[in-house]
């Protein structure tokens, strides 16, 4: 693992102070982090897809395989538009876009989430599958099946957090532009 934490903001994200990160993590333009969610990026980098939002005590962690070291080309990344609800545990091996991680749900390092999936409240997933798209987890049993309706989009819910989080919490400034970050040729 790098010795420090390196973390990029792009413009437009909204990023609590008080949010526990470690590692190398991107959060691209648009995201929002609530206090006291937790980024771990101990196996390699991760990198958040545009107007995510990660609630107040969710985990998202790109943990390493026992007896693995830390590497660079070893890339957690999570697609555009998804939601991790208060208290989820997320530490899938590939997240698309468009997904809705309920509350106290646990996504186990086996899984990968496609696009537009929705894994219920207190949900456990800890054996390794692939979710089709569209595919909604929910019930004691941990049922299946495709949602009639995509997801919609949060882009009300992003919004009115982008005007209401700074008026409470400090926030992280943003520090990288990926327009200043393109070389001259």
């Amino acid at each position: 693992m790098p010795s420090e934490n390196r973390i990029k903001i792009f413009p437009k994200s909204v990023v609590c102070e008080e949010s526990n990160l470690r590692g190398d993590i991107t959060f691209s333009s648009g995201c929002v982090v609530h206090p006291s969610a937790t980024v771990i990026a101990d196996a390699g980098p991760i990198i958040i897809g545009e107007n995510c939002i990660i609630e107040e005590y969710a985990t998202i962690a790109h943990r390493l395989e026992p007896g693995a070291s830390w590497d660079a080309n070893n890339i957690l990344s999570i697609g555009t538009h998804n939601v991790f609800e208060v208290g989820c545990n997320v530490e899938a091996a590939r997240i698309g876009d468009k997904n809705v991680f309920e509350s106290k749900c646990f996504v186990g390092r086996g899984v990968t989430v496609t696009s537009g999936c929705v894994v219920g409240a207190g949900i456990k997933m800890l054996t390794s599958q692939r979710l089709s798209e569209n595919t909604i987890v929910y019930g004691e049993q941990a049922l299946q099946r495709e949602a009639i309706d995509k997801q919609g989009s949060q882009t009300l819910q992003i919004d009115f957090l982008r005007k209401v989080l700074p008026n409470y919490h400090h926030l992280r400034k943003p520090n990288y532009d990926p327009k200043k970050a393109r070389s001259v040729v």
